[in-house]
């Protein structure tokens, strides 16, 4: 899948600009505080329904303007769209093919992005919510029901907790618990085996892009630490597990007023040659591992969808030696559409492919080089 054109009218410090775009690479040059990032996001939000900065959709808007556009024509294998982005105060509206979408949630799966920016160093070395949030998204990309299934637990989740904390606090029965552990167990298990299912697809690829990278120095392992301890793989089993832990804690769970297990407790573990690379690894370790799973992210969803995702790189390059960088950009010339911000076309000085295409941004203006 590849973005054929974009255009946007009024988002952040982009006035306006509408263009073509190359189905391979597409490099955005400026100084900092230009609006490249900004070009970058907007294609994110297309990809997932918000953005990867903030969660207030006014910020999005110029402020000296009241709305804000982003459209593109997005070519797949099978289909052209036409996804088009409004916000204005009351919220995101969005359309495709000019047919209005009922929830923005609707957006995600129709452009697949794949998004590495510095702030992915959290990945490796961040707490856990950042490998969550990785998963989850991940996975959300390609498959809609689990995306659902992820809202609806946050959603009981968010009742539990309230309801505990009640029951703490003498204002509410503890007997009212036996509905939202009911939700909470069923919805909890379905998530928790798609990611067990996922990971065992993500860890061989995440292992064979970490040898890529090292030259066969370095085996990468991706283990998923279940705050369950034991899942057997079988549904009902998750279920039995699960409902245990909820009734064998509950005075303690009431006692701090939140859920002690669940996927919302789940992490990764990542380990280099069996040393775990978040409290042991260098930070060249840690950045080659966040790459490598980032490169295993574009191929589990092509080995999904068909066909590989929208890359977009925010400013890597200024965080990855001159080997990880190259082994970056051999992999992805050619394949996969790309989108690169940069301070410093010098850093892309090993880049192969001719066929690409060179924006000037300054002052949120996109300007087409020859």
């Amino acid at each position: 899948m590849y973005l054929e054109k974009i255009h946007l009218v009024n988002y952040r410090n982009i006035i306006e600009t509408l263009h073509q775009l190359n189905p391979n690479i597409n490099i955005l040059l400026g100084y900092n505080g230009q609006g490249k990032t900004n070009f970058i996001e907007s294609i994110y939000i297309l990809g997932t329904g918000s953005s990867h900065k903030n969660n207030v959709d006014r910020e999005l808007i110029n402020w000296q303007h009241q709305k804000a556009l982003i459209r593109v024509l997005l070519k797949r294998r099978d289909q052209d769209l036409k996804i088009s982005l409004l916000i204005d105060r009351s919220g995101k509206k969005a359309e495709i093919n000019d047919t209005p979408l009922a929830r923005i949630s609707e957006l995600i799966g129709n452009i697949n992005v794949v998004l590495f920016s510095p702030e992915d160093l959290n990945l490796v070395k961040g707490g856990p919510y950042y490998r969550r949030r990785f998963i989850d998204l991940e996975i959300s990309q390609v498959s809609p029901y689990y995306y659902y299934q992820l809202q609806k637990y946050n959603h009981v989740l968010k009742q539990r907790n309230n309801l505990l904390k009640e029951i703490r606090d003498k204002k509410s029965d503890d007997k009212l618990l036996e509905m939202w552990d009911q939700q909470l167990i069923e919805t909890g298990s379905k998530i928790i085996l798609k990611r067990i299912k996922v990971i065992d697809k993500l860890k061989i690829l995440a292992r064979l892009s970490q040898r890529q990278i090292t030259n066969g120095s370095e085996n990468l392992s991706v283990e998923y630490d279940l705050s369950l301890k034991e899942v057997l793989g079988d549904e009902e089993q998750t279920r039995l597990i699960f409902k245990h832990l909820l009734t064998n804690n509950r005075k303690e769970e009431i006692k701090r007023g939140y859920t002690l297990f669940g996927p919302h407790r789940d992490d990764l573990v990542f380990k280099v040659n069996n040393v775990d690379i978040r409290k042991y690894g260098s930070q060249g370790q840690q950045r080659t591992t966040s790459l490598a799973l980032k490169l295993a992210e574009l191929e589990y969803m092509k080995s999904e969808t068909g066909e590989y995702p929208i890359l977009l790189l925010d400013d890597v390059f200024s965080e990855l030696d001159q080997k990880r960088s190259n082994t970056l950009l051999n992999l992805i010339d050619g394949k996969i559409q790309t989108f690169i911000t940069t301070t410093d076309l010098t850093t892309l000085d090993n880049l192969k492919q001719d066929n690409y295409s060179f924006f000037q941004v300054e002052k949120g203006v996109l300007t087409l080089k020859g």
